[in-house]
């Protein structure tokens, strides 16, 4: 007889309301996904763990109900696309033990001998092969990602910098001392390797400057950051897979403040991430940059009040719990009006006081009136700058609400990726800002490239 209860959570499974095919013993996909790392256990390690888990997941899929199966196939897909992240960093090291090499010149991620240090004594895992390394990594890849990304203020600088910490890593195995330290170790060789990276990108905040011709309104010039970029709340760890909830604190990953750290010289914004956001002590942050605890210190007693020059005066402006019901019926009707080419529907979603930027572009608007001259000639069916006819999908980007735009041009008959508009709500859930980023970013947010 099947349960009519959720075998993880013990609550009452949906009404089958008719529906034949293999029930489900879930009641929420979050339930599957916590039942699936439940019954992983250490073999969240293991590459044959894995394979044997995916395998246990085809046998498993039935095409009805169509909610159950979109759920099974969603799982898959996730341990599909971890196992194949596995074997590329797999690959990867084995490359490295054919051709050794540092990408700096520098080893920062080499541990100095000193005085006071232990005596090393090889654990197990010193005889991991590559395989196994990358499987035991792969369990601090999502984690360390925000590390980076939180650094790098850059989606695809992040994916790059956990790569380059992985192979890092298998380079410095020799000064891993067993599980129990792994997740320390690797951020210590994260940070350094961002570090490395913002030495040799040399990076720093502008100002946007005006286009000759274009109303960008009255408001000041926002900072112009031409590398920042969102992040998938899917790719975010869970609170299951990542206990110490200070490393994924949705506010310290929120683009407001993603912008303003950028604003930090790099070594006092891995001390404020390290001390502020994973919650380090001084001393563990000291070890992992290589600096005394005075210094430690005294880059965190700067780092803070140049964080706060470039946040909102009021926290509420900025930050929120999550997005509330009004905010979703908004971002339905941003996303509807726009469709329709209502530009009035739009423009009443719009906050007196919006912005809109669109990294790495030029582009920037300050104040409604500004943002509605330059948007009313391409939304205008009758006018000769009309770009197209607009669909939307939704999204979810730095725990805040999203949207897709897909255009279809003059012509033509497919819609393709367009923008990526992140959206920021005031306090009467009007629209204050919109930031706009390249389609390049579709496939990360689970979104098509074209419909």
């Amino acid at each position: 007889m099947v349960a009519d209860v959720c075998a993880v959570c013990a609550k009452p499974l949906p009404a089958r309301n008719g529906r034949t095919g293999r029930s489900s013993v879930y009641c929420s996909a979050a339930c599957r996904q916590k039942a699936y790392r439940e019954r992983q256990g250490d073999a969240g390690v293991s590459v044959h763990g894995l394979i044997k888990e995916i395998g246990r997941q085809v046998e498993e899929l039935v095409p009805q109900p169509p909610s159950v199966f979109y759920s099974g196939v969603t799982e898959l897909s996730s341990s599909v696309a971890r196992l194949r992240r596995v074997a590329r960093t797999a690959r990867d090291t084995a490359r490295e033990s054919v051709t050794p090499g540092s990408v700096t010149e520098v080893p920062v991620t080499e541990a100095p001998a000193t005085k006071t240090s232990a005596p090393h004594t090889p654990a197990p895992q010193l005889a991991l092969t590559e395989t196994d390394f990358a499987a035991l990594t792969e369990t601090h890849r999502r984690e360390i990602q925000v590390h980076c990304y939180r650094m790098s203020g850059s989606y695809d600088d992040a994916e790059d910098l956990v790569q380059e910490t992985f192979l890092r890593a298998w380079r410095a195995r020799d000064a891993f001392e067993g599980r129990a330290s792994a997740r320390t170790w690797l951020y210590r060789i994260a940070t350094n390797a961002c570090l490395d990276f913002q030495r040799r990108t040399a990076r720093r905040p502008q100002r946007y400057e005006p286009i000759p011709g274009m109303n960008h309104g009255t408001g000041e010039a926002p900072a112009r950051l031409t590398w920042l970029q969102p992040y998938p709340d899917d790719e975010l760890p869970s609170a299951e897979e990542q206990p110490e909830a200070a490393a994924v604190g949705k506010e310290t990953l929120e683009l407001v403040f993603l912008a303003a750290i950028q604003h930090l010289p790099p070594r006092q914004r891995a001390v404020l991430i390290l001390r502020d956001v994973l919650g380090l002590t001084a001393a563990e942050t000291a070890e992992a940059l290589d600096l005394t605890v005075a210094s430690a210190n005294s880059a965190l007693q700067r780092a803070r009040p140049t964080l706060r020059d470039h946040l909102p005066d009021r926290r509420g402006d900025w930050t929120a719990a999550a997005p509330t019901d009004a905010q979703r019926a908004v971002l339905q009707g941003y996303m509807a009006a726009v469709e329709r080419l209502d530009f009035a529907a739009m423009t009443d979603l719009l906050s007196k006081d919006v912005t809109l930027t669109m990294p790495p572009n030029p582009f920037w608007f300050t104040g409604r009136d500004a943002l509605v001259e330059f948007l009313r000639p391409s939304l205008d069916p009758a006018s000769p700058m009309f770009f197209g006819h607009w669909r939307a999908l939704p999204a979810r980007a730095n725990g805040q609400l999203a949207s897709g735009g897909y255009v279809r041009r003059p012509g033509t008959n497919v819609y393709r990726a367009q923008v990526l508009d992140v959206l920021r709500f005031d306090a009467d859930d009007r629209i204050v800002e919109v930031m706009s980023f390249e389609p390049h970013l579709f496939p990360a947010f689970g979104l098509p490239l074209k419909l």
